[in-house]
């Protein structure tokens, strides 16, 4: 079992986002846990390309100050959606024998459903803990109209287990 943290960086991560106090202290919670179950703790970082606010060598490109990395805990970057395409990811879960990958970050429209999706794809078992992601209004939805979209409706018992921040943390033991 590893932790993904998924793009919670700097620029992103604000209080425009739903529940954005439940969704920081979740996702601490779950971080603290996973590294006091020696969980491995991996940092996803999202480049929009030069000339874009997210980008590498940009402040705001930096990951969210409380939930830094510590010591060698792996980060890896990415230009698409999906952490799995041209990042070497997915060939290190499968060096390390991994099958089980818990999915916590930004944003669930975005590139959280793209992890969830492709890493069932790639036949991992997702676990997805409640608030531990979320996102802004859009066009078309509000955010808490997209939280509840894919976390209630598109991912559960589809592409994976969405289950509460405690049951989680049980299942990290």
């Amino acid at each position: 079992m590893v932790l993904l943290v998924v793009d919670t960086q700097k620029l992103i991560t604000n209080e425009r986002l739903y529940k954005f106090d439940v969704f920081v202290e979740n996702v601490k919670r779950i971080i603290k846990e996973a590294r006091k179950n020696n969980i491995e703790v991996i940092y996803i970082r999202h480049d929009d390309g030069v000339g874009n606010d997210l980008t590498k060598g940009t402040e705001g490109f930096e990951i969210y100050e409380k939930f830094q990395p510590i010591d060698d805990e792996k980060i890896f970057d990415k230009e698409v959606n999906s952490p799995f395409k041209g990042t070497g990811l997915l060939e290190y879960l499968i060096e390390k024998g991994e099958k089980e990958i818990i999915v916590t970050g930004l944003q669930t429209d975005y590139c959280i459903d793209a992890t969830i999706k492709c890493g069932f794809e790639h036949g991992f078992n997702v676990i997805v803990p409640a608030y531990a992601n979320t996102t802004v209004d859009n066009k078309f939805m509000s955010a808490q109209q997209s939280y509840e979209y894919y976390n209630e409706f598109i991912w559960k018992d589809r592409y994976a287990q969405c289950i509460s921040v405690d049951e989680a943390i049980i299942r990290m033991k």
